[in-house]
């Protein structure tokens, strides 16, 4: 038997390459003449730039910059690649939500700024590319923030720039373009396809999971809104109708708009590092999984990716997560063959997190039962 575990990190709990080895540690140990792969997953999230690192034998460049909030500082750094001379830079390590406490988290005030300096210190090795993983945000400012780190300007009706946050946005009038200007190529890694602003938007759907109240949610919305008309009147670019451009509270949007970046699934890159495809010919199950399985996961997240590169394969799929919150219809239907909760339903979210490696153990254990009894 021959089997891949794949799994994305659990936020709050394990690393994707500590959730893989406790699963590979529990089939080796049940099932000693299988032949076991870890390929810890990523998707543009958190976690992207170590497994990076590991699939491609990359550096990490510490650097200083500005947190999540402009008063912040915080140790973060970039994923260096010298071989094909590419910088990693994965926003939540400085503009990350899990940086703020929950009485910090207030989008009206959060920035990206951060964000732009680790990409202005990756400048100074001279890259060919720069890959941007956008996942696990805390802003909704629209990347003005991290445009502002590469010295674009956005002034108000006074002609002041603007303060940084996501609740200034609407207070913007005049936006500059640096004097001097050159970037190479840039490269968004996104798991989302949602436009930058509507129902579907930034705001109304990214805004609360950051902290925003309603009334915050519609200032938000009004100054994306705002952000977008003034690119494209002041800029020539429409990032209004962009599928995608709300990914990191419109980091994506304004990459696109003032760095000339593009837009790509983060998993599909992932799964190309590792050439996964080529793998599961000859797999028998793969073990994917990430904190909790829902209806996202089956959209640009890393279990998406994973029944996307097994089609046709014959591969079974087997889901661990940490909550699963689709019915087995629902997962069944998209190719998925079970699905196991590490949360027992009795359990609360900060009782299953502490037991995280336990619980995570403990349902390998049963998909591996499953697999011996046919139950």
């Amino acid at each position: 038997m021959k089997i891949v575990v794949a799994l994305d990190s659990f936020k709050d709990c394990l690393t994707a390459d500590r959730a893989c080895s406790i699963v590979a540690e529990e089939l080796r140990s049940q099932l000693p003449s299988a032949m076991i792969l870890e390929r810890p997953m990523a998707d543009g999230g958190e976690g992207t730039a170590r497994t990076m690192i590991e699939a491609l034998g990359g550096q990490w460049i510490p650097q200083t910059v500005t947190g999540p909030l402009p008063d912040m500082q915080v140790e973060a750094g970039f994923a260096w690649f010298e071989e094909t001379r590419t910088a990693l830079v994965e926003m939540a390590a400085t503009s990350g939500l899990e940086l703020l406490q929950p009485d910090q988290r207030n989008p009206l005030k959060t920035t990206t700024y951060g964000t732009g300096e680790l990409i202005r210190a990756a400048l100074a090795y001279e890259p060919e590319e720069i890959l941007l993983a956008v996942g696990g945000s805390a802003t909704v400012d629209g990347g003005v923030g991290a445009a502002s780190a590469l010295g674009w300007t956005f002034l108000d009706h006074n002609d002041h720039p603007l303060e940084p946050g996501g609740g200034n946005l609407n207070r913007l009038e005049v936006i500059q373009k640096p004097e001097s200007w050159k970037l190479p190529s840039v490269r968004v890694f996104c798991d989302v396809t949602n436009p930058l602003c509507g129902d579907l938007g930034a705001a109304r759907v990214f805004g609360p999971q950051k902290g925003a109240t309603p009334g915050m949610v519609e200032q938000l919305e009004a100054g994306l809104s705002r952000l977008g008309n003034l690119v494209s009147t002041q800029c020539d670019q429409d990032i209004l109708d962009l599928p995608g451009a709300g990914a990191a509270g419109g980091l994506a949007a304004g990459a696109v708009a003032f760095m000339g970046a593009t837009l790509t699934s983060g998993i599909d890159a992932i799964l190309k590092l590792y050439r996964l495809e080529d793998e599961l010919r000859d797999t028998d199950w793969i073990i994917t999984g990430e904190g909790c399985f829902d209806s996202q996961s089956l959209h640009g997240k890393v279990v998406s990716g994973i029944l996307n590169a097994a089609a046709g394969s014959g591969s079974r799929i087997a889901v661990l997560a940490g909550q699963v919150r689709l019915q087995p219809e629902v997962y069944q239907k998209a190719g998925v063959t079970t699905a196991l909760s590490c949360k027992r339903e009795e359990m609360e979210v900060a009782e299953a997190i502490t037991q995280g490696e336990a619980l995570l153990r403990q349902r390998t254990g049963e998909l591996i039962h499953q697999w011996i009894t046919g139950s």
